[in-house]
């Protein structure tokens, strides 16, 4: 079957550079530190490619309408592996500069802010090819395979770094984000065959009108990655404080990747047994208790065990604002409501990120997580209130396509 084909090389490719992604992101910083001899310049890569993403919403509207089809997918990531090659080829010849770093940070963002809601809307859009509830199982399956990259790329970095592989493993990503592309380029586009259609080129708001529900889950979400900081920075901290530097962190990070793959096999199973955004709330409200559990009882058994059903309950969450996308939106509205999802995620992230430190240094670490988890689970739990008070329904594309409950 052709869309089953098509959906396996977008999951293929995807997956494959992304896994590159993870095991590269160990060397980068090190060859930057090497050849620049700048602390500062390790982040200049990485901040700079947040600001496209963050910008998207406005500069974004057109072209992620343009990126429909595996051809021009192909094309973003030939111009983002162009990128990713600059930062080794110019450590080779001896010319790596922050200037270079920036330019290749902006790049890539551009690439990112194009390519990731392109290549879901496009992957959905073959679930639509293959059969009813396909689309939910691609992305749920997509996310899967980031999940088991997250897990396993940086062990796998770590230990080719500690072969003496830095350059060549950026080098590795870059050829794998071409053959991305290049197994992509298999996968029609879906759109509109008559020239006297005008292609549609809705904003970010403009697709959530009608489709309060999605809106919910990006609340629930977007609040999770704002104090996503606790988790991450403050586990750091708490090793440091306590003499065991990197315990604290690799036993939550472990366990939340654990958990994880654990929910991604149960996830279809749960969100087609309920009512997505009500799911997507308890969700995240289990999650923050979760990190009031290890605000409160601070080891890293205990760590490892809440990290592991946060990390359950977040993937379950995903799968339920995915089903709430497919199933209400296609073509356009979902290209923008991707987009916008993927906005949601790094601004949030990059907001707690930006106050985190100054937060623990307020109140202590342990304080951060319990107040984190607090906020996540009560913002959370007020969303379900208003969603069982809430009359309306999401708008669907078809009369033909049932709302999941």
């Amino acid at each position: 079957m052709r869309a089953r084909a098509d959906a396996l090389a977008l999951l293929v490719g995807g997956g494959t550079a992304d896994f590159a992604f993870r095991i590269a992101q160990i060397a980068l910083p090190l060859v930057i530190l090497r050849e620049t001899g700048s602390v500062a310049a390790t982040g200049l890569v990485g901040g700079a490619s947040g600001i496209p993403v963050l910008l998207s919403p406005w500069w974004a509207r057109r072209a992620r309408q343009w990126v429909d089809s595996g051809p021009r997918l192909a094309i973003v990531a030939l111009v983002s592996a162009i990128a990713l090659a600059s930062v080794p080829a110019a450590a080779g010849l001896g010319l790596l500069s922050p200037g270079l770093l920036i330019v290749s940070g902006l790049l890539l963002g551009c690439g990112d802010a194009l390519s990731n809601p392109g290549r879901s809307a496009l992957l959905a859009d073959t679930g639509d090819r293959w059969g009813e509830g396909r689309a939910v199982l691609l992305l749920t399956w997509q996310d899967g395979l980031r999940r088991t990259g997250m897990l396993l790329g940086p062990s796998i970095g770590a230990l080719a770094v500690s072969s003496g592989f830095t350059n060549e493993l950026l080098w590795v990503e870059a050829a794998a984000v071409v053959g991305a592309g290049l197994l992509a380029c298999r996968v029609p586009a879906e759109r509109a065959t008559s020239g006297d259609v005008a292609p549609e080129m809705p904003s970010i708001r403009e697709s959530l009108r009608g489709r309060t529900d999605v809106l919910y889950g990006w609340i629930a979400r977007g609040t999770g990655c704002v104090t996503w900081f606790a988790f991450t920075l403050g586990l750091s901290i708490i090793g440091e404080e306590r003499g065991q530097p990197g315990v604290y962190l690799a036993a939550g990070m472990t366990g939340y990747g654990v958990g994880s793959l654990v929910g991604t096999a149960v996830s279809l199973a749960v969100v087609r047994r309920t009512k997505p955004v009500v799911t997507a709330a308890l969700a995240w409200a289990w999650s923050g208790l979760c990190w009031v559990g290890m605000g409160v009882w601070t080891t890293p058994p205990v760590v490892a065990v809440m990290g592991a059903l946060s990390g359950i309950t977040v993937v379950i969450g995903i799968a339920a604002i995915s089903v709430l996308i497919t199933q209400s939106s296609d073509g356009a509205h979902r290209r923008a409501l991707l987009s916008g999802q993927s906005v949601v995620v790094n601004a949030g992230s990059a907001a707690g990120m930006l106050a985190g430190g100054p937060i623990i240094g307020a109140v202590g670490a342990e304080s951060t997580l319990v107040g984190a988890g607090l906020v996540t689970a009560i913002v959370s739990l007020a969303l379900l209130v208003r969603c069982n008070t809430w009359s309306g329904t999401p708008t669907n594309r078809g009369s033909d396509v049932d709302v999941v409950h």
